[in-house]
């Protein structure tokens, strides 16, 4: 259970960023580290080794972030707020 939270972060990454493949590793004491490789090279070390909470939110910070949609009442409500102020 504890890797399928990270493995999903890591799918998710590498949906985002699609120039890189990543992957997770996991030390014997239960830490998780980044692995990144471009076509054709090696994979290397992103960052350090994380426990599980931590190193999904470094998944989650890394790469190319998915643009968040707002729908078009939100985009009014929004603007409306920017003119009041």
């Amino acid at each position: 259970m504890r890797s399928t939270k990270a493995s999903n972060a890591v799918t998710r990454l590498n949906a985002r960023d699609p120039d890189y493949r990543y992957s997770m590793g996991i030390t014997g004491s239960g830490h998780f580290y980044l692995l990144r490789a471009a076509p054709g090279s090696s994979p290397e070390k992103i960052g350090e080794e994380y426990e599980l909470d931590e190193f999904v939110e470094f998944v989650n910070k890394t790469g190319p972030q998915k643009k968040q949609r707002i729908s078009k009442h939100d985009a009014a409500f929004e603007k409306q707020l920017v003119n009041k102020g």
